[in-house]
């Protein structure tokens, strides 16, 4: 295994090791002296940042506009969940791939080509004409996402020490609050802007993403890694083939086909098989996508465990949270995306304090048993809400759900991240993200068939005789909204106001699993190594005779 450089040119490179001068004592924290400055990371970490906002912006401006493209597309409650759900899947399927590519690729190019795919899906789905067509858009913005979620992480990774790390991810946290807040505005002042419309959702984006490659460019400058190369495509075709039924047969089943049904079966066996070989071409794999081995380290397997259960907070609040506040409680977009406000200010606090915290202290359990302690309190608290709560009290559960939600997301990351071996360093940290991911597309999937079936009952319930005679014994929904008579738009509003409480209270069961793998994980101090400089320590003498006689790149 060889190791080249990229030059050194740019006030990013990482810098030669060198004897500090006194005079420099002040310029980096001490775990950084003799590598990168605080000054020289931040230039580095400015184009992924960008990046990463760049991808949340994108998906967040859909929350609040998909009311509104669902209702001018004529969508059914189903497709709405789709549209979220496909790139929940694609993104899932694609970021250990992702990942296992960064430990064998230059990590600046796949993150610029993780940029492009997602810039191209968000143009291409800003073109659609059709639910169905918009949904397939989605999949290649997914592609992109799994590539930048799982990416950065392993670029800070490789750049910074752990110790170092949670004052940066703070960073992260607050960009990603950023764009979890303007995402709905502006996706709100885009519907509600009769010359713009909705389409301009995704092609917002596009300016920020051209803007985050040509940053990329010019201030990250990571080793690359040179090595005989073994991509294990078959398992990566297993893993997407495998995820990829078990998700469609949740989303679907309950809906377009019975529970107990021949399409279930099918569905079903079909995941299982390729789960299972899967799990058998893994084992046999020279350079596996997902090594099996990460999972006998007990906070890595616990990290993961609680990642799903994070993903359901993460996506499950956002999208049906939107859905309520602009059907139920009758808000445009834009005073929609105001009102959540409190969980985006509760996350850019706690993660931000919580960084900073770690990185002076060397320690992180205890931010992460009292975040996922307030997730499942805000979920409690919020499992009460109905179409007449009190706006002022609903944003104090969202504040108190965001602030979970900031201390246990990238600290979680972060515990893997100082456990597992420098060759694995992108393997786990993909991993996480993956499973993070895997657990809101299982979210979004699950809670949106109970939104459904709740809220069918509740219309059974209420709609008059009559009314329910004219639709035919086929039942009224979301796609009834626009033409409805006044009392029934009047009921489908009432009963998803109604109905929202009880996706939250199934949210709140679901992290009580959090919590548990959490007060299991043991703590381990936090390193002082870079992973580039745990990377060559783990390597030994031969990796340092090839960096000093490797080539310059």
């Amino acid at each position: 295994m060889t190791t080249t450089r990229e030059p050194d040119t740019g006030a990013a490179g990482p810098a030669a090791p060198a004897p500090s001068a006194p005079g420099t004592a002040a310029e980096a924290p001490a775990e950084q002296q003799g590598r990168m400055s605080h000054r020289q990371i931040l230039e580095a970490l400015s184009g992924m940042l960008l990046a990463m906002f760049v991808a949340f912006l994108s998906s967040t401006v859909v929350s609040n506009a998909l009311p509104t493209i669902i209702t001018d597309l004529r969508g059914t409650q189903s497709q709405y969940t789709w549209v979220v759900t496909a790139t929940l899947l694609a993104s899932t399927a694609s970021t250990p791939i992702w990942g296992k590519l960064a430990d064998l690729f230059s990590k600046k190019l796949l993150i610029q080509l993780s940029i492009v795919v997602f810039v191209v899906g968000s143009m291409l789905a800003g073109l659609s004409q059709s639910v169905e067509t918009l949904i397939a858009w989605r999949v290649l913005q997914g592609l992109g996402l799994g590539g930048l979620q799982a990416l950065v992480q392993i670029a800070m990774a490789a750049m910074i020490s752990p110790r170092e790390r949670g004052r940066y991810s703070g960073l992260l946290g607050s960009v990603m609050a950023v764009a979890t807040v303007g995402g709905p505005l502006l996706g709100g002042l885009l519907v509600d802007t009769s010359w713009l419309g909705w389409r301009w959702c995704f092609y917002v984006g596009v300016p920020f993403g051209v803007v985050a490659l040509v940053l990329l460019q010019r201030t990250l400058h990571l080793p690359v890694t040179r090595r005989r190369v073994h991509i294990d495509y078959l398992g990566a075709a297993f893993l997407a083939a495998g995820v990829s039924a078990l998700l469609i047969w949740v989303t679907l089943a309950g809906d377009t086909f019975a529970w107990a049904s021949t399409e279930t079966a099918l569905f079903l066996s079909g995941g299982i098989a390729a789960v299972v070989a899967f799990v058998v071409t893994e084992l046999r794999a020279t350079e596996p996508i997902v090594p099996l081995r990460l999972f006998r380290d007990r906070t890595t397997t616990l990290a993961i465990v609680a990642s799903v259960a994070i993903g359901v907070a993460m996506f499950g609040s956002s999208v049906f949270l939107g859905q309520y506040l602009q059907i139920s409680r009758g808000y445009s977009p834009t005073a929609a995306g105001l009102l959540t406000i409190p969980m985006v200010g509760g996350l850019l606090v706690s993660s931000t304090v919580s960084g900073v915290l770690i990185t002076r202290y060397g320690r992180w359990k205890g931010f992460l048993v009292a975040g996922s302690l307030l997730v499942v309190t805000g979920f409690g608290l919020l499992a009460t809400i109905d179409h007449e709560t009190d706006m002022v009290l609903l944003g104090v559960f969202l504040f108190v759900l965001g602030v979970g939600i900031g201390m246990t997301m990238q600290n979680l990351v972060l515990a893997v991240q100082n456990t597992v071996a420098a060759t694995d360093l992108g393997a786990a940290s993909s991993a996480v993200a993956f499973f993070r991911s895997l657990g809101g597309t299982i979210g979004v999937s699950v809670l949106g068939a109970v939104l459904s079936a709740r809220v069918g009952d509740l219309i059974a319930a209420g709609l008059p005789p009559e009314a329910a005679a004219a639709s035919g014994g086929g039942g009224v929904g979301l796609a009834d909204l626009a033409d409805a008579p006044a009392p029934v738009q009047e009921l489908i509003r009432v009963s998803y106001g109604d109905a929202t409480g009880r996706v939250f209270l199934v949210s709140a069961v679901i992290a009580v699993a959090a919590v548990v793998a959490i007060l299991l994980i043991r703590e381990v101090a936090l390193r002082t190594e870079s992973g580039e400089e745990q990377l060559r320590r783990e390597s030994g003498p031969a990796l340092a005779e090839d960096d000093r006689v490797g080539t310059a790149r």
